[in-house]
């Protein structure tokens, strides 16, 4: 065991000096520590297992086997992952990092965002994304893809969903395609569509589209583009391209005064087209009778022909 240990710390030992030797070349040394490690000095390439702790700038890296190149920064950790970087907390089965740039993060995936208190968030917030697959690039106002769906939860705003999400933490700007839907428990809201935007760094506001719709205390708000404003008192508010639907019963009532002046003008068609149809038919019996009478008048007496007197000549 002693001897294991010993061994064990040569190569972290020569790990470290490998990637002090780069550090000039990529500006950030790295460090890998484990209970058993394999370094090729030629490749770069490390593959250790047990209690692994990966670190490189505030980048900090945990799991049960990792393949890591020191040249490339490339890593690759497999089960039980623990991936920290500033205040992104990630866990996950398995986690491919390209150099920090790129994360991509697989099976049963928790990221936990914590937001410092501020004059937006006097308590601050923390923000939680989990999908079975999440791409994070946090050189990019903190980018994440979510491609195959799902959740998004913020302690202070409530909660989004979607088929397809995409999101920027730094700007606070959530994009959900596919059935999104957003959940605002303090401000009694309920919202979604075929598509939502959410700005919630400066507006505080949704834009729905696509079977737009909107419920707060009972009021239903639809469009087939809306957009709602979170307000600091906590109520909805739309623009004027939303119309406000009323109640079941309101409807109906409507419906039915509609439906009364329909057939109130129906009805008055019909009495114009029979009054027409009785005024027509006058002309035409007089017109017959006068053809009759003309019929009569043209008709050539029996006694006209003397069919003797033809025969004699």
């Amino acid at each position: 065991m002693t001897t294991t240990k010993k061994i064990c710390a040569a190569l972290a030992a020569t790990l470290l000096m490998s990637s002090a030797a780069l550090a000039a070349e990529n500006d950030t040394p790295s460090e890998i520590n484990a209970d058993a490690i394999e370094y090729d000095m030629n490749t770069g390439i490390a593959a250790a297992a047990g209690n692994i702790l990966i670190k490189y700038g505030t980048l900090r890296a945990t799991g049960l086997q990792a393949v890591y190149n020191v040249k490339t920064k490339e890593a690759h950790l497999i089960g039980n992952v623990i991936v920290i970087r500033d205040d992104v907390r990630i866990t996950c089965n398995s986690l491919t990092s390209f150099a920090q740039q790129h994360m991509i993060a697989d099976g049963n995936v928790v990221a936990v965002q914590t937001v410092a208190p501020d004059e937006q968030y006097p308590n601050g917030d923390t923000r939680t994304f989990t999908a079975e697959h999440i791409d994070y690039f946090p050189d990019d106002k903190k980018h994440v893809i979510i491609p195959k769906g799902g959740k998004a939860q913020s302690a202070v705003e409530g909660t989004f969903t979607a088929d397809q999400m995409e999101g920027w933490l730094d700007e606070q700007h959530y994009v959900g395609r596919g059935n999104a839907h957003i959940v605002s428990t303090p401000r009694k809201l309920e919202a979604g569509g075929d598509q939502a935007d959410y700005f919630g760094k400066d507006s505080g506001r949704a834009v729905l589209s696509g079977n737009a719709w909107a419920i707060q205390d009972n009021n239903t708000i639809r469009g087939n583009r809306l957009t709602v404003y979170m307000a600091d008192d906590g109520n909805l508010k739309a623009t004027p391209e939303a119309a406000q639907i009323p109640d079941v019963d309101e409807a109906f009532k409507i419906s039915d005064k509609l439906a009364d002046k329909t057939n109130a003008k129906l009805t008055d068609s019909t009495a114009d087209k029979s009054a027409d149809n009785s005024t027509d038919a006058q002309p035409a019996e007089k017109s017959t009778d006068d053809k009759s009478s003309d019929k009569q008048t043209v008709t050539t007496p029996d006694n006209s022909f003397d069919k003797g007197d033809s025969h004699e000549s």
